[in-house]
Protein backbone atom coordinates (compact mmCIF):
# COMPACT_ATOMS: atom_id res chain seq x y z
CA UNK A 1 0.00 0.00 0.00
CA UNK A 2 1.60 3.56 -1.21
CA UNK A 3 2.06 6.06 1.60
CA UNK A 4 -1.04 8.41 2.85
CA UNK A 5 0.13 11.40 2.73
CA UNK A 6 -1.06 14.26 5.51
CA UNK A 7 -0.05 17.50 6.39
CA UNK A 8 -1.51 20.26 8.87
CA UNK A 9 -3.53 23.01 7.25
CA UNK A 10 -4.31 26.43 8.78
CA UNK A 11 -7.03 28.85 7.41
CA UNK A 12 -6.75 31.98 8.79
CA UNK A 13 -9.14 35.53 8.36
CA UNK A 14 -8.87 38.60 10.87
CA UNK A 15 -11.58 40.18 9.87
CA UNK A 16 -11.57 43.86 10.36
CA UNK A 17 -15.02 46.29 11.25
CA UNK A 18 -15.47 49.44 12.63
CA UNK A 19 -17.97 50.12 15.58
CA UNK A 20 -21.10 52.18 15.84
CA UNK A 21 -22.17 54.25 18.55
CA UNK A 22 -23.67 50.99 21.14
CA UNK A 23 -20.71 48.61 20.15
CA UNK A 24 -18.16 50.69 20.80
CA UNK A 25 -19.38 52.27 23.77
CA UNK A 26 -20.11 48.11 25.33
CA UNK A 27 -16.39 47.70 24.24
CA UNK A 28 -15.52 50.52 25.53
CA UNK A 29 -17.41 49.78 28.68
CA UNK A 30 -15.78 46.24 29.14
CA UNK A 31 -12.45 48.12 29.08
CA UNK A 32 -13.92 50.29 32.19
CA UNK A 33 -15.67 47.22 34.09
CA UNK A 34 -18.53 48.46 32.99
CA UNK A 35 -20.99 46.04 31.66
CA UNK A 36 -23.60 47.96 29.38
CA UNK A 37 -26.86 46.87 27.35
CA UNK A 38 -29.51 48.51 25.24
CA UNK A 39 -33.33 49.06 26.33
CA UNK A 40 -35.45 47.58 24.01
CA UNK A 41 -38.88 48.30 22.69
CA UNK A 42 -40.58 45.60 24.66
CA UNK A 43 -38.67 47.00 27.60
CA UNK A 44 -36.05 44.08 28.34
CA UNK A 45 -32.56 44.60 28.74
CA UNK A 46 -30.58 43.25 25.96
CA UNK A 47 -26.87 42.19 27.03
CA UNK A 48 -24.40 41.60 24.68
CA UNK A 49 -26.20 45.24 23.19
CA UNK A 50 -27.67 44.78 19.65
CA UNK A 51 -27.43 47.64 17.49
CA UNK A 52 -31.13 46.75 16.41
CA UNK A 53 -34.41 45.51 18.05
CA UNK A 54 -34.38 41.91 17.89
CA UNK A 55 -38.14 42.00 17.72
CA UNK A 56 -38.69 45.46 15.46
CA UNK A 57 -35.43 45.84 14.26
CA UNK A 58 -35.69 49.94 15.06
CA UNK A 59 -32.87 51.45 15.90
CA UNK A 60 -31.65 51.04 19.39
CA UNK A 61 -29.98 53.78 21.32
CA UNK A 62 -30.81 53.68 25.30
CA UNK A 63 -28.03 52.44 27.30
CA UNK A 64 -28.19 50.80 30.12
CA UNK A 65 -25.61 49.74 32.73
CA UNK A 66 -26.12 46.30 34.23
CA UNK A 67 -24.53 44.21 36.73
CA UNK A 68 -21.16 42.34 36.74
CA UNK A 69 -23.10 39.19 38.52
CA UNK A 70 -25.72 37.20 37.09
CA UNK A 71 -27.46 33.65 36.69
CA UNK A 72 -26.15 31.08 34.64
CA UNK A 73 -29.50 29.77 32.23
CA UNK A 74 -27.65 26.84 30.72
CA UNK A 75 -23.97 25.32 30.15
CA UNK A 76 -22.26 22.91 28.47
CA UNK A 77 -18.71 20.84 30.18
CA UNK A 78 -15.39 21.60 27.60
CA UNK A 79 -12.92 18.55 29.31
CA UNK A 80 -10.13 19.57 26.28
CA UNK A 81 -9.63 23.39 26.34
CA UNK A 82 -8.06 24.19 22.54
CA UNK A 83 -5.61 26.79 21.34
CA UNK A 84 -7.50 30.33 21.97
CA UNK A 85 -9.97 29.30 24.31
CA UNK A 86 -10.08 31.35 27.10
CA UNK A 87 -8.90 29.19 29.96
CA UNK A 88 -6.61 26.39 29.58
CA UNK A 89 -8.01 24.32 32.06
CA UNK A 90 -11.37 22.35 31.53
CA UNK A 91 -14.10 24.85 32.09
CA UNK A 92 -18.08 25.43 31.22
CA UNK A 93 -19.43 27.55 28.45
CA UNK A 94 -22.26 29.27 29.92
CA UNK A 95 -25.36 31.33 29.08
CA UNK A 96 -24.96 34.23 32.09
CA UNK A 97 -28.31 36.29 32.83
CA UNK A 98 -26.38 39.14 34.39
CA UNK A 99 -28.59 40.86 36.91
CA UNK A 100 -30.73 43.14 35.06
CA UNK A 101 -30.20 42.13 31.80
CA UNK A 102 -33.68 40.03 30.02
CA UNK A 103 -30.93 38.14 27.50
CA UNK A 104 -27.95 35.61 28.10
CA UNK A 105 -24.02 36.56 27.60
CA UNK A 106 -22.13 33.46 26.47
CA UNK A 107 -18.68 32.97 27.98
CA UNK A 108 -16.92 30.66 30.16
CA UNK A 109 -17.06 29.82 33.98
CA UNK A 110 -14.07 28.67 35.98
CA UNK A 111 -15.12 25.74 37.96
CA UNK A 112 -13.82 23.06 39.88
CA UNK A 113 -15.07 20.53 37.81
CA UNK A 114 -18.14 19.45 36.17
CA UNK A 115 -20.25 19.01 39.20
CA UNK A 116 -19.67 21.77 40.62
CA UNK A 117 -21.93 23.69 37.50
CA UNK A 118 -25.64 23.60 37.63
CA UNK A 119 -28.00 25.47 35.72
CA UNK A 120 -29.31 28.42 38.66
CA UNK A 121 -25.96 28.60 39.64
CA UNK A 122 -24.82 32.49 40.80
CA UNK A 123 -21.65 33.79 38.86
CA UNK A 124 -19.75 36.64 38.15
CA UNK A 125 -17.19 38.37 36.31
CA UNK A 126 -13.76 37.75 36.45
CA UNK A 127 -11.87 40.97 34.92
CA UNK A 128 -9.02 40.59 32.75
CA UNK A 129 -5.63 42.27 34.64
CA UNK A 130 -5.37 44.03 31.14
CA UNK A 131 -8.26 45.36 29.10
CA UNK A 132 -8.11 46.52 26.03
CA UNK A 133 -11.92 47.07 24.79
CA UNK A 134 -12.54 43.50 23.49
CA UNK A 135 -14.97 40.92 24.88
CA UNK A 136 -11.96 39.28 26.43
CA UNK A 137 -12.00 41.86 29.02
CA UNK A 138 -13.93 39.46 30.44
CA UNK A 139 -11.38 36.94 31.63
CA UNK A 140 -14.28 34.49 32.30
CA UNK A 141 -16.92 33.70 35.18
CA UNK A 142 -16.31 32.26 38.42
CA UNK A 143 -18.70 31.35 40.88
CA UNK A 144 -20.07 33.61 43.55
CA UNK A 145 -22.33 33.23 46.62
CA UNK A 146 -23.85 36.69 46.55
CA UNK A 147 -28.00 37.52 45.93
CA UNK A 148 -29.29 39.20 42.98
CA UNK A 149 -28.60 42.63 42.57
CA UNK A 150 -31.39 44.94 43.76
CA UNK A 151 -32.90 47.87 42.29
CA UNK A 152 -33.38 48.69 38.54
CA UNK A 153 -30.48 49.27 36.10
CA UNK A 154 -29.25 52.69 35.79
CA UNK A 155 -28.99 54.38 32.66
CA UNK A 156 -25.96 55.51 30.83
CA UNK A 157 -24.76 58.14 28.61
CA UNK A 158 -22.27 55.74 26.65
CA UNK A 159 -19.55 58.10 26.70
CA UNK A 160 -15.95 57.16 27.85
CA UNK A 161 -12.66 58.60 27.40
CA UNK A 162 -10.79 57.19 24.21
CA UNK A 163 -13.37 55.16 22.66
CA UNK A 164 -12.96 52.10 21.03
CA UNK A 165 -13.84 52.54 17.29
CA UNK A 166 -12.94 49.03 16.09
CA UNK A 167 -12.38 45.69 16.34
CA UNK A 168 -10.27 43.08 14.67
CA UNK A 169 -11.99 39.48 15.15
CA UNK A 170 -9.45 36.35 14.24
CA UNK A 171 -10.78 33.56 12.57
CA UNK A 172 -9.31 30.21 12.13
CA UNK A 173 -9.66 26.81 11.69
CA UNK A 174 -6.67 24.18 12.01
CA UNK A 175 -7.09 20.94 10.27
CA UNK A 176 -5.40 18.19 8.72
CA UNK A 177 -5.40 17.65 5.18
CA UNK A 178 -5.29 14.36 3.77
CA UNK A 179 -5.10 14.48 -0.16
CA UNK A 180 -7.24 11.54 -2.15
CA UNK A 181 -5.40 9.03 -4.50
CA UNK A 182 -5.55 11.66 -7.50
CA UNK A 183 -3.45 14.64 -5.97
CA UNK A 184 -1.24 12.35 -3.75
CA UNK A 185 0.23 11.17 -7.33
CA UNK A 186 0.04 14.73 -8.50
CA UNK A 187 1.89 16.14 -5.48
CA UNK A 188 4.54 13.33 -5.24
CA UNK A 189 5.27 13.90 -9.23
CA UNK A 190 5.80 17.60 -8.89
CA UNK A 191 8.48 16.08 -5.92
CA UNK A 192 9.81 14.67 -9.45
CA UNK A 193 9.85 18.17 -11.10
CA UNK A 194 6.65 16.97 -13.30
CA UNK A 195 3.30 18.14 -13.36
CA UNK A 196 0.73 15.26 -14.05
CA UNK A 197 -2.81 15.59 -14.67
CA UNK A 198 -5.79 13.18 -15.64
CA UNK A 199 -7.90 12.24 -18.54
CA UNK A 200 -11.57 11.96 -18.70
CA UNK A 201 -12.07 8.67 -20.58
CA UNK A 202 -15.23 10.23 -21.99
CA UNK A 203 -15.08 13.91 -22.89
CA UNK A 204 -10.75 13.40 -23.18
CA UNK A 205 -10.52 16.69 -21.27
CA UNK A 206 -6.74 16.64 -18.75
CA UNK A 207 -7.41 17.86 -15.57
CA UNK A 208 -4.71 19.74 -13.56
CA UNK A 209 -4.74 19.32 -10.74
CA UNK A 210 -5.93 16.18 -10.59
CA UNK A 211 -9.29 15.70 -8.75
CA UNK A 212 -10.03 11.94 -9.34
CA UNK A 213 -13.44 12.23 -11.48
CA UNK A 214 -14.45 14.36 -14.11
CA UNK A 215 -16.32 17.75 -13.08
CA UNK A 216 -18.14 17.56 -16.11
CA UNK A 217 -18.97 14.25 -16.97
CA UNK A 218 -18.58 12.48 -13.86
CA UNK A 219 -16.65 9.55 -14.29
CA UNK A 220 -13.28 8.26 -12.89
CA UNK A 221 -10.26 9.63 -14.38
CA UNK A 222 -7.17 7.67 -13.84
CA UNK A 223 -5.24 8.02 -17.24
CA UNK A 224 -2.05 9.90 -16.02
CA UNK A 225 -1.21 12.65 -18.47
CA UNK A 226 2.26 14.54 -18.05
CA UNK A 227 1.56 18.41 -19.09
CA UNK A 228 3.48 21.69 -19.38
CA UNK A 229 6.00 22.44 -17.74
CA UNK A 230 5.17 25.37 -19.62
CA UNK A 231 1.89 27.10 -19.89
CA UNK A 232 -0.32 30.69 -20.75
CA UNK A 233 -1.28 33.10 -18.86
CA UNK A 234 -5.23 33.35 -19.19
CA UNK A 235 -6.25 35.67 -16.78
CA UNK A 236 -4.87 37.27 -13.62
CA UNK A 237 -5.21 39.77 -10.60
CA UNK A 238 -2.78 42.28 -8.73
CA UNK A 239 -2.62 41.46 -4.54
CA UNK A 240 -1.74 45.28 -3.47
CA UNK A 241 -2.72 43.71 0.33
CA UNK A 242 -0.08 41.44 2.53
CA UNK A 243 -1.25 38.54 3.32
CA UNK A 244 0.17 37.26 7.26
CA UNK A 245 3.27 35.15 7.20
CA UNK A 246 3.79 35.42 3.60
CA UNK A 247 6.97 36.67 2.50
CA UNK A 248 6.13 38.79 -0.84
CA UNK A 249 6.26 42.06 -1.14
CA UNK A 250 3.45 43.69 -2.46
CA UNK A 251 2.01 44.55 -5.51
CA UNK A 252 2.50 41.00 -6.98
CA UNK A 253 0.32 38.95 -9.12
CA UNK A 254 -1.77 35.45 -8.80
CA UNK A 255 -2.65 34.09 -12.05
CA UNK A 256 -4.55 31.36 -13.76
CA UNK A 257 -2.36 29.21 -15.58
CA UNK A 258 -2.95 26.95 -18.28
CA UNK A 259 -0.11 24.41 -18.66
CA UNK A 260 0.97 22.99 -22.18
CA UNK A 261 -1.14 19.91 -22.64
CA UNK A 262 -3.95 20.93 -19.74
CA UNK A 263 -7.11 21.50 -20.35
CA UNK A 264 -8.10 23.24 -17.00
CA UNK A 265 -6.04 26.54 -15.46
CA UNK A 266 -4.27 26.02 -12.19
CA UNK A 267 -3.49 29.19 -10.04
CA UNK A 268 -0.05 30.17 -9.29
CA UNK A 269 2.14 33.53 -8.74
CA UNK A 270 3.85 34.94 -11.07
CA UNK A 271 7.68 36.42 -10.41
CA UNK A 272 10.69 37.97 -12.87
CA UNK A 273 8.66 40.10 -14.30
CA UNK A 274 7.40 43.90 -12.84
CA UNK A 275 3.62 43.53 -11.84
CA UNK A 276 2.24 46.25 -14.34
CA UNK A 277 3.64 44.22 -17.40
CA UNK A 278 1.52 40.73 -16.78
CA UNK A 279 -1.27 40.48 -19.40
CA UNK A 280 -3.61 37.95 -20.99
CA UNK A 281 -1.65 35.61 -23.13
CA UNK A 282 1.94 36.21 -21.63
CA UNK A 283 3.58 32.46 -22.14
CA UNK A 284 5.37 31.34 -18.88
CA UNK A 285 7.60 28.43 -16.57
CA UNK A 286 7.99 27.34 -13.87
CA UNK A 287 10.98 28.48 -11.13
CA UNK A 288 10.82 25.40 -8.56
CA UNK A 289 11.60 26.12 -4.92
CA UNK A 290 14.37 25.78 -3.60
CA UNK A 291 13.55 21.97 -2.06
CA UNK A 292 12.41 21.45 -5.22
CA UNK A 293 8.97 19.87 -4.09
CA UNK A 294 6.74 22.54 -6.02
CA UNK A 295 6.99 25.40 -8.19
CA UNK A 296 7.72 28.62 -6.44
CA UNK A 297 6.58 30.86 -9.16
CA UNK A 298 6.34 30.94 -12.46
CA UNK A 299 8.25 33.07 -15.21
CA UNK A 300 8.20 34.38 -18.28
CA UNK A 301 9.54 32.05 -21.25
CA UNK A 302 10.64 35.19 -23.72
CA UNK A 303 8.42 33.14 -26.46
CA UNK A 304 5.44 35.36 -27.93
CA UNK A 305 2.20 35.81 -26.35
CA UNK A 306 -0.20 32.70 -27.14
CA UNK A 307 -2.87 34.05 -29.31
CA UNK A 308 -6.48 34.64 -27.51
CA UNK A 309 -8.04 32.50 -29.62
CA UNK A 310 -5.90 29.29 -28.02
CA UNK A 311 -6.95 29.99 -24.55
CA UNK A 312 -10.11 31.93 -24.39
CA UNK A 313 -11.88 28.50 -23.49
CA UNK A 314 -9.64 28.29 -19.93
CA UNK A 315 -10.53 31.62 -18.88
Amino acid sequence: MSEVLTAPLVVEFPFTRSLGPVQSAFLTGLRERTVLGVRAGDGRIVVPPTEYDPVTSEETRELVEVAPTGTVTTWAWNPSPRRGQPLATPFAWVLVRLDGAGTALLHALDAPGRDAVHTGMRVRIRWAAERTGAITDIACFEPHDGPPAEGQPADHDGHFADPVTGITTPARLDYTYAPGRAQSRYLKELGRRKTIGERCPSCRKVYVPPRGACPTCGVATDTQVEVGPRGTVTTYCIVNIKARNLDIEVPYVYAHIALDGADLALHARIGGIPYDQVRMGLRVEPVWADDGRYPDHYRPTGEPDADYDSYKELI
